[in-house]
């Protein structure tokens, strides 16, 4: 059964542009280990975490830090969850997460489907 769906799109530049005169928000939207990503990569985190956000309700309360996603080499990218996000869901009764990312021409854009 599908929970949930969630879509988001960022404009790469935009988003760094954000970045560079708010240096505090790359620490306080991503975990260290995203952190240090390439631009567009890091957009589509960003995208992904709206995204996640989106299919979840996007209830206010959740950390941008208890959604991560991480790189799989070879298959697609994982989504792992902990705190707020993970509350959110399980409430939710999500159990698989399906999502795809891609960044492309100054765009960046992730979809995620929440399976329950």
């Amino acid at each position: 059964m599908i929970v949930g769906v969630g879509i988001d799109v960022v404009d790469v530049a935009r988003f760094m542009a954000t970045i560079t005169r708010t240096p505090r928000l790359r620490e306080k939207l991503f975990t260290p280990e995203e952190r240090d990503l390439a631009d567009a990569s890091l957009a589509a985190r960003f995208a992904a975490k709206e995204a996640i956000a989106k299919a979840l309700g996007a209830p206010g309360g959740m950390r941008w830090h208890d959604a991560t996603v991480r790189r799989v080499p070879g298959g697609a990218p994982v989504v792992e969850l902990r705190g707020t996000v993970l509350a959110r869901a399980e409430e939710l009764g999500v159990r698989r997460w399906h999502l795809s990312i891609s960044h492309d021409a100054g765009i960046a854009s992730a979809m995620v489907v929440a399976e329950g």
